[in-house]
């Protein structure tokens, strides 16, 4: 199964809501940055958020999979992208986050040399309107995780 990862201008919004449940959110996004989807067998089956943050800083703001292509190495070509354009376009300092409860992405962030530099804590309860649960607990906290390139 080979993957591809193209720019787009059209995000795929059902994605981009599996790694961000909020509307609102990914709205507020959305067109500040770079789309980049992962093609398989001529389906879109991941995406992936980028925009810059700060001065050679840019943020994985979204990165989803469809759920029937997980845990198929979908989610690592799309980091390595992002890896590959945050240096190629002369970045210094990429970050990403995720709720403290997702020991899975936690793993896979810090597997690519990303490490944690803060707790955001009560961020979920403040910021979405509904409670979001990955694997069966409530998310409150979010970690940022930050990598120098």
């Amino acid at each position: 199964m080979e993957t591809r990862i193209l720019k787009t201008d059209t995000p795929p919004w059902e994605l981009l809501l599996l790694g961000d449940e909020s509307p609102d959110s990914v709205a507020d996004y959305i067109d500040r940055g770079d789309c980049y989807i992962a093609l398989t067998e001529g389906r879109t089956v991941g995406v992936c958020m980028l925009i810059r943050t700060h001065p050679f800083t840019v943020e994985i703001v979204n990165l989803a999979v469809d759920p029937a292509f997980q845990r198929r190495g979908i989610g690592s070509d799309l980091i390595f992208h992002a890896l590959r354009v945050a240096r190629d376009e002369g970045f210094r300092r990429i970050e990403i986050a995720t709720a403290n409860v997702e020991a899975g992405p936690l793993a896979l962030y810090r597997s690519f040399g990303f490490e944690p530099v803060e707790i955001d804590r009560d961020y979920f309860p403040k910021f979405y309107p509904c409670p979001i649960v990955e694997a069966g607990e409530v998310c409150r906290d979010l970690v940022r995780l930050r990598m120098e390139l």
